[in-house]
């Protein structure tokens, strides 16, 4: 094995294990919160949905502004403070079940406290990455914490099911709280010195958020990539709002059958992770920021055919599809984006794109619940997969089509 990969790198290793262990925390959460408010709370479809919309909104909310905080500190004990404050958040959802006084309120608000602190880490993670290991591997380094989080995606759902079923819902939020918990002693234990933060000299927040707005927006590449994942998960997030209730209404499932759907999820991943950097070498990168998800993200659409029966496997079938053709879009996407953005700016223009693409969910999950509630669950999934059309044609009419790789300099410095 060449010993100038990121498996020699002793501090990558450390963020690679912690996140590897967040991240299954953290779909243990994604299966077992909502399970918890629709089976036990007996959520609405418009509950759901305020619950989907709650776990995304402080993007919306402070993405813009956390940008700036980012680029003027240092980004791993901004990360430090995210993990444990989520840890504790999450614990406190099965304290107010053994103690009888868990509402869907305080879901609601917990979702939102977490997703507030996972503006930071991930601002701030995205921006680390490359002072931790160098532009010069910021495709393997992606496709690796991408592979992390594939893994996770097809233990955690299972898992949480698992744990549902067996320990009770509210009991498996604690695994989500002790994931945060064990990816802040691994970032603890990182030995690499980060470099001072680019000196601001007094520059209002306004005009370094203008800044970073310019930078996206200016970019024609940069800014068909933020309008494609935004408008994708606008419509995936009407979709998923409504998921765990067609599966546990409509088709009948129990919580352990829920999680070993949403396992597949993480099985498509994972080999999304394992072909994405031989695929994206192959393709090129910037083509395979197009090419995968046109012939991958319409797999979605058998979701919503399923029914009681032989047609269920309909589920795991686009779940898996749908998902490799997410995991590569985004180890390509996201390691772009890194490579043609300069350091001082990297925290700003993260932020901008996730206030975009991130902001778009809290709104997705408000019309899913909506129209869960008006046209019905499996007629609201229909409408999440079709608008998934959308980002497709945005990436076709962009400049990426005429592109094979990414610039080999950043695009101002």
């Amino acid at each position: 094995m060449r010993r100038d990969t990121l498996w020699f790198h002793a501090d990558f290793r450390k963020l690679w294990a912690g996140d590897t262990i967040s991240q299954g925390g953290n779909f243990v959460g994604q299966t077992v919160i909502p399970l918890l408010a629709a089976t036990v709370l007996a959520a609405t479809p418009f509950e759901m949905g305020l619950l989907t919309a709650a776990e995304n909104a402080a993007f919306l909310l402070i993405g813009l502004p956390a940008g700036v905080w980012v680029d003027r500190m240092r980004r791993r004990p901004l990360m430090l403070r995210a993990d444990f404050a989520r840890a504790v958040l999450l614990c406190t959802v099965p304290l107010a079940w053994w103690t009888g006084v868990l509402t869907l309120a305080q879901l609601v608000v917990v979702a939102l406290l977490v997703g507030a602190c996972t503006v930071f880490f991930d601002v701030s993670y995205q921006s680390y990455l490359p002072s931790l290991v160098g532009r010069e591997h910021l495709l393997e380094g992606n496709t690796k914490l991408q592979a992390s989080q594939s893994v996770a995606q097809v233990v955690g759902p299972g898992l949480g099911g698992a744990l549902a079923q067996l320990a009770g819902a509210a009991n498996a939020v604690l695994a989500t709280g002790l994931g945060y918990l064990a990816s802040g002693l691994f970032l603890l234990r990182i030995k690499t010195v980060e470099p001072e933060p680019a000196p601001h000299h007094g520059i209002p927040l306004r005009a370094q958020i203008a800044e970073g707005l310019a930078f996206v927006f200016h970019n024609r590449t940069l800014r068909a990539i933020t309008l494609c994942t935004g408008t994708a998960n606008l419509g995936n997030t009407i979709f998923q709002a409504m998921l765990i209730l067609f599966l546990t209404r409509d088709l009948g499932l129990s919580p352990a059958a829920v999680g070993a759907m949403l396992t597949t999820m993480g099985v498509g991943g994972v080999l999304g992770a394992l072909f994405a950097g031989g695929l994206t070498r192959r393709i090129g990168q910037a083509r395979a920021i197009w090419v995968v998800p046109l012939l991958t993200w319409p797999f979605q659409l058998l979701v919503p055919l399923a029914a009681p029966g032989w047609r269920v496997a309909l589920v795991p079938i686009g779940l898996a599809v749908m998902s490799f053709g997410v995991i590569v879009y985004n180890v390509a996407q996201v390691s772009y984006r890194q490579a043609i953005c300069p350091d001082r700016l990297l925290g700003r223009m993260n932020a901008t794109v996730r206030f975009l693409v991130w902001g778009a969910m809290p709104i997705g999950g408000l019309i899913g619940g909506g129209l869960g509630a008006w046209l019905g669950v499996q007629a609201t999934l229909w409408v999440g997969s079709a608008a998934l059309a959308i980002p497709a044609a945005v990436l076709l009419l962009s400049p990426l089509r005429k592109m094979r790789d990414v610039p080999k300099e950043p695009a101002y410095s």
